[in-house]
């Protein structure tokens, strides 16, 4: 059995982090010593550990509930499984799209910075431009927000 602390630093996960999984329901309520001491079984810090990486992966919670929920019957099909990983592959192409467009924005930027005062600053105008108009990145449509980026 281990306490919190111990299951946090073994999953590389924040006490905090670890009530809120279980406030949440994505960790079981653990057992307690006699000290009212959360305890808990090798199989929360298997669990954790799936949580962990598929958070670092990009899965929002409900996909993380999903998954675990589907994960405690190993005997079905994993088209449901699949069904989720191809969402969660389909918004990461998505947001490297939007990180591509981002980058060149900024080599754009950088490439016409005349490096000279503020005043002539192509940094500085293109950042002000953003706020009073639309650049190039205004017309990719943002897919998880439903609308142009922002």
């Amino acid at each position: 059995m281990l306490t919190i602390g111990k299951l946090g630093q073994a999953a590389g996960v924040k006490i905090p982090t670890i009530r809120y999984y279980e406030q949440i329901g994505l960790l079981p309520a653990p057992e307690r010593s006699a000290g009212n001491q959360r305890l808990y079984p090798r199989a929360a810090l298997d669990r954790l550990a799936f949580i962990r990486h598929s958070r670092e992966l990009g899965f929002p919670l409900e996909a993380i509930r999903d998954l675990l929920s589907l994960s405690d019957n190993p005997d079905q099909s994993c088209a449901a499984v699949d069904d989720i990983a191809r969402v969660q592959l389909s918004e990461t192409r998505a947001r490297i799209a939007r990180l591509q467009a981002l980058k060149g924005e900024l080599e754009r930027m950088l490439a016409q910075c005349a490096s000279g005062t503020i005043s002539d600053c192509r940094v500085i105008e293109t950042l002000a431009e953003r706020c009073h108009g639309q650049t190039e990145l205004d017309v990719t449509p943002d897919p998880l927000s439903g609308g142009a980026n922002a």
